[in-house]
């Protein structure tokens, strides 16, 4: 059910961004939103507390957000609001910048090595990245793992390319376990 909340929304802003002409301008303000309420988690429970009314939970988003963001963006958070769906508001963000990601073909990977790369290791990276798929730029969050021994591991969604070495490791201890002496 919530993934069907979050893509009907989600979808909807989309939309709307693309009817006018203004998605650019609407993810910039969903990044800043989906930041406001990852810093201020309280404004979260206020805005699902079962014991605040609809009208008080209203006033507050139109006082906190009118004049810092268009009126489509505090009229989603309105609309949202008074059907209930605050503890949703995060996933509706999360899904709208994955769709906007989508649709401007920004692929992103989360690339775990050994060590940490280079500027130019990261750029070699990317470029392969690139030529394999068919995004046309790429968010890449890095981090090391020292228990990879060596090589990477590269998730882009569902996907996970893993040429570490500790898995070529594992591969073959489970190989020569099945290997019989006779």
């Amino acid at each position: 059910m919530a993934k069907l909340i979050e893509s009907s929304y989600g979808d909807a802003l989309f939309e709307l961004a693309l009817e006018q002409n203004s998605l650019d301008s609407m993810a910039e303000q969903v990044d800043v939103l989906a930041r406001s309420f990852a810093e201020n988690p309280e404004l979260l429970k206020l805005l699902t507390h079962p014991k605040i009314s609809k009208e008080e939970k209203v006033s507050v988003i139109e006082n906190i957000f009118k004049g810092r963001f268009s009126d489509d963006i505090v009229g989603f958070l309105v609309i949202i609001t008074e059907k209930d769906r605050g503890a949703e508001i995060e996933n509706i963000l999360r899904y709208f910048r994955a769709k906007v990601r989508e649709y401007k073909k920004i692929g992103v990977a989360r690339v775990v090595s050994a060590t940490e790369l280079s500027k130019e290791q990261k750029a070699r990276v990317e470029k392969k990245l690139l030529q394999q798929t068919s995004y046309e730029s790429f968010e890449v969050d890095y981090s090391e793992d020292a228990s990879l021994i060596g090589g990477m591991i590269i998730r882009i969604g569902d996907r996970v390319v893993d040429s570490s070495i500790r898995t070529k490791l594992d591969t073959m201890a489970k190989s020569l376990r099945k290997v019989s002496l006779s």
